[in-house]
This record gives structure tokens, sequence and C-alpha cells, in this order.
């Protein structure tokens, strides 16, 4: 299992492998050439088939709190054979997340953060997300978000209030409407998804796709192994300026898996 929190020194991979892994990932995340400090989190638990980005949000070193929040409260976790269980487990530590970044926030302004998981079981999979940290799959040919960004521009262009042209651009584009540590009561949206082999799945903060495009992704994240993706992606990124903090996380599903699939 490998977890990364702000207090590490960026820039930080990871590269996880074992013999008996039912799948590969790759996982980093970089301060940015524009904040002092990474209020991103990641936890790259490829043994439990857990992944997570968060993205604090409140400040240096309230930012940086509330997304290891959320990777200390799913550090720990241990699946079992039981997916729909597992599934409360993981929404259960989200709400302690949630409840610890109230507790200290009170009256002392924000304190929160987004979330994106992906929890891997057999042939599906949970999403699970509050705020704008996305989740996209590349099945061939297609790369595809899965999450629906928790924003007031979305909410407004769900609204047929603002154009396509005008997301990036709108001067509330930072705001979020759902995030660990915002509200009393967490609201996270779940989708389950079917996986089979040969998906490859990209976990990322909006550090990574406000300076590269879905097509950009898209080409870097399937061009090579996991490793390579995040790396590739990442440089962009960077390159671009690396206004934010950016982390992502490549997760995939071997073409021939070892022994009979799904995995027991």
């Amino acid at each position: 299992m490998s977890a990364a929190s702000p207090q590490q020194r960026p820039p930080l991979r990871t590269n996880v492998r074992t013999h008996r892994t039912e799948w590969f990932s790759s996982a980093r995340t970089n301060v940015g050439h524009v904040r002092k400090a990474n209020e991103d989190a990641f936890l790259d638990a490829q043994e439990q088939g857990l992944w997570v980005v968060a993205d604090g949000m409140g400040g240096h070193s309230r930012g940086d709190r509330a997304s290891q929040a959320i990777i200390s409260a799913l550090s720990d976790f241990s699946k079992t054979k039981n997916h729909e269980q597992d599934l409360n487990d993981i929404l259960a530590r989200l709400d302690e997340a949630n409840q610890l970044c109230r507790e200290e926030s009170a009256g002392r302004g924000t304190m929160g953060s987004t979330v994106a998981a992906l929890y891997v079981y057999g042939t599906h999979a949970y999403v699970i997300w509050a705020g704008d940290s996305r989740l996209y799959r590349y099945r061939a040919p297609d790369f595809v978000q899965l999450t629906d960004d928790h924003s007031l521009v979305q909410e407004l262009f769900r609204l047929g209030e603002l154009s396509d042209d005008d997301l990036d651009n709108h001067p509330s584009s930072n705001v979020i409407t759902r995030a660990v540590g915002v509200h009393d009561t967490l609201e996270t949206q779940v989708r389950r998804i079917s996986v089979k082999p040969g998906d490859r799945f990209l976990l990322c903060s909006d550090g990574l796709f406000k300076d590269v495009s879905h097509d950009e992704l898209k080409a870097r994240c399937i061009s090579s192994g996991p490793d390579d993706a995040v790396e590739a992606m990442m440089s962009l990124a960077l390159r671009r300026g690396g206004t934010d903090n950016i982390t992502a996380i490549v997760v995939q599903i071997p073409v021939a898996a070892a022994g009979p699939w799904p995995p027991s």
C-alpha cells in the first residue's frame, strides 16, 4: 500500500508491483510551479483494489490537513468478499473524515477537500466522488469521464445557463458544491461500473485536467505503461505552467489476468 500526503516532498512517485497482483498502478503528485504547498494527497492501495485522489481546499495547512484526513481514514481499508459491505465501509470512512474536518474548522473558515475514489472488485468497480477531482476510463477506443464535476459552473451548464465555451473562463469556475468538510452531512456520488481486461483508469485532481485537454490526456494515458503514462501527463501539465498542485493515478487492468477471471 502506498499513500502520499502534502508533507512528503514533491515530486513523489510510486510504482508498486507484486507477482500476485490483479492489476497494476502508478501514482504521482507534484506541488506545481505556482503554489507554495501541496494540498493534494493520494492513496495507491493496489493490493486492496482501492485508489483515491484528494484535493484540499482552505489554504495551507487547512487544505492539506483535509486531504490527508481522507487518505488517513482510508489507508487501513481492507477488502472483504462482500463488495456492498466494502462500499459501506469506504463511505463510512469518508463520513469520519468529513466530521473531523468540520470539527477542526468550526468557526475558523473552510477546511475541505474533494475526493475521487475507485474500488475494483472482480468484474465490477465503484466510482465514488465529491467535488471536481475526476476519474476517466479508457476502454478501446473510448476515453470517457466517469465522474461529473460537483461545481457551480457545471450546475449552471446543466441548467443551460452557460455554454461549453464559458466553463473555463467563468469567474466562479473554482466554486465547488460538494466536498469533504464543506457541509455537516457529506453528499458523495456513487456509480457502479463494469471492469474488463485491458481497461485503464485515470484518477486526477483539477491541476492536471485544467491545463491538459481531454484528447491530450487520452493520448498520454494509453501510449505506454502506467508509470510512463503518469510521467507524460504530469510533465505536460508542468510545462503548461503547473498553475496548481497536480496529482494523477493510472490503474491498469491486465489484458490477460494471471489465473481465472474474475480474480477470486
